[in-house]
């Protein structure tokens, strides 16, 4: 039992604790100042368009499909439902209902010949052309339209339409008197000159083979048919007249026109330093209907890097920084470089257009001076040759972030889809070349090698990153032909309805991607472009129909309804003009 003398003394601690616990209390409410009131978050600026009632596919992986989206300022404020979108409406916003129709990033061609392209579109176009009777009356017509002495070019013919015999001087030559002629295959690896042109340029049976080119000859006469393979083109394309710059600006404007109305919103370029002339004056003027990245070629690396030096590396609306190679030829022409023989001409393995030494050389060159390097390579040999030389020269220079790139990358070897997929090179490959090549490539290079030819699904299972794009003029500037291409591989001539090597068909989201995200990353720009998100650049297009929805065979008809570059229409269906 507890002794009662010392209960006193045990509760004197809590009663001093009470005190002072008293003492130390904040003052009652009615002596506090009151809390500020908590403000409403500020109203959005108002947008200046807000786009709605679509079905809008914003490339963001796991994001639901949104219904709006509401643009100022060349950016995208907000992306997403109706009320979410409504937020930015103001007293001066323009609506825009698209009617339920489809709306995807705007669509990045990562490889055209773009400023050509517009020349082309003024030339004469054979394309068409099915018989050599025919190719002969399409050359004759257009160049009674022309005054005399005028050059003849552009073409775009295909041999293999008539069944692969190659045109001949004498097909055209009473039908273009009055003109030198010069006219490409569609792969720009292989042109036909008439005996007009060859005579001004002074090629004749006594003329050599270029490096890196042939002059095709008659087997019995040693004469030029006319043909000349890669290198051998410039013999004769060198002695036509330059153009000037009123005219390269206005084939630049027919190639805008003409892109943009296909959704194009920003190109890829691989062109000249007179190409990026173009671009900067239509730049300066405002004039620069869509988004650019410019390339040049890579043997002038030492010439571009000054130029960055000194003006940078331009802006959203027209860059440069890159510059373009090549390795060998191209499947058409039979010059690209493989290991084996092609199976239709055993005497060659094809060929490379640029001196290796060289091209080694100048790659690690550019790449030392921050460039960003895209070589052409088409055959499995040319692809292997370029990805060993990417390996030593990332070694040599040292680590960043160079984003290599391989364009075309369509006939690989099962290792070079495993270093791809490692991230050796981005792999900017053109879907429509596999429907288009399909119908012969075969017979080139046999029923082995077309198994990882124009292999996208291969390469996507291995963890390449894939760019999409369309060689322009070589393949329609159309991503929505590339799109069908690359989901149903189904070959122009009708006879491959269920693919062409089908297990190398991808799905639409695949597609898509490769012509917006990863087309935006090849270009350095995923943080601005290649996705519908808040922020980014407000680039957009708007499709007939939801490609996710409809028969993949019915892509192909799919029509552009609207194309947005910053904010602003560039086309709208029925106007057919740039605003």
């Amino acid at each position: 039992m507890p002794y009662p003398s010392l209960r006193p003394f045990r509760l004197f601690p809590l009663l001093a604790l009470l005190v002072w616990a008293g003492a130390c209390a904040p003052p009652p409410p009615a002596s506090r100042p009151a809390a500020p009131a908590r403000r409403a978050p500020a109203p959005p600026a108002p947008a200046e368009a807000i786009y709605a009632h679509g079905v809008i596919w914003t490339g963001v992986p796991g994001a639901l499909t949104a219904e709006a989206l509401a643009v100022g300022g060349g950016r995208l404020l907000a992306v997403g439902s109706a009320a979410e979108v409504e937020r930015f409406r103001g007293p001066s916003t323009r609506a825009v209902d698209l009617g339920g129709r489809f709306v995807v990033p705007g669509f990045i061609d990562t490889h055209t010949h773009f400023v050509a392209g517009g020349f082309e579109l003024a030339g004469v176009d054979l394309r068409g052309a099915k018989s050599p009777a025919e190719f002969t009356r399409l050359l004759g017509a257009f160049a009674k339209r022309l005054a005399a002495g005028r050059w003849v070019t552009g073409g775009d013919w295909d041999h293999e339409a008539w069944g692969g015999e190659l045109p001949r001087r004498e097909w055209i030559d009473a039908a273009t008197r009055d003109h030198p002629v010069l006219v490409n295959r569609l792969d720009g690896h292989m042109a036909l000159a008439n005996s007009k042109a060859l005579a001004r340029a002074g090629v004749t049976r006594a003329t050599a083979d270029p490096p890196g080119g042939t002059i095709v000859r008659d087997a019995e006469t040693g004469e030029p048919t006319g043909i000349l393979k890669d290198a051998a083109m410039d013999l004769v394309a060198r002695v036509i007249p330059a153009p000037t710059d009123d005219e390269r600006d206005q084939a630049l404007a027919r190639a805008t026109a003409h892109a943009v109305a296909r959704g194009v919103t920003q190109i890829h370029d691989m062109g000249t330093w007179d190409d990026l002339a173009a671009y900067r004056r239509a730049a300066e003027r405002g004039a620069l209907g869509l988004r650019v990245y410019a390339f040049v070629p890579i043997d002038t690396w030492a010439r571009l890097a000054a130029f960055v030096r000194d003006h940078g590396r331009g802006d959203d609306q027209l860059r440069w920084g890159g510059v373009k190679g090549f390795v060998d030829g191209s499947l058409g022409s039979s010059t690209a470089w493989f290991y084996d023989p092609y199976s239709d001409q055993p005497a060659t393995r094809g060929l490379t257009v640029t001196d290796l030494g060289d091209l080694a050389t100048w790659i690690r060159a550019a790449d030392s001076a921050g460039l960003q390097v895209a070589v052409h390579a088409i055959g499995d040999r040319a692809n292997d040759w370029l990805l060993d030389r990417f390996v030593a020269v990332a070694r040599a220079n040292g680590q960043r972030d160079r984003r290599f790139r391989i364009e075309h990358a369509q006939h690989l070897r099962r290792v070079a889809i495993v270093r791809i997929g490692h991230g050796e090179a981005i792999a900017s490959m053109q879907p429509y070349h596999a429907i288009d090549d399909g119908r012969w490539a075969a017979k080139r290079i046999g029923a082995v090698r077309i198994r990882t030819s124009y292999a996208w699904r291969s390469l996507l299972d291995a963890g390449a990153r894939v760019a999409f794009g369309s060689d322009w003029t070589v393949a329609p500037i159309d991503p929505l032909l590339g799109i069908h291409a690359a989901v149903t591989r189904a070959t122009l001539d009708g006879k491959h309805p269920g693919g062409w090597v089908p297990e190398q068909r991808i799905g639409v989201e695949q597609a898509l991607r490769a012509y917006t995200s990863g087309a935006a990353y090849a270009g350095f720009q995923e943080g601005r472009l290649g996705t519908l998100e808040p922020r980014k650049l407000a680039d957009f297009v708007v499709l007939s129909d939801d490609l996710f929805v409809i028969d993949p065979e019915r892509i192909k008809d799919v029509r552009v309804l609207r194309t947005v570059i910053d904010g602003r229409d560039r086309y709208v269906a029925g106007t057919a003009a740039l605003r």
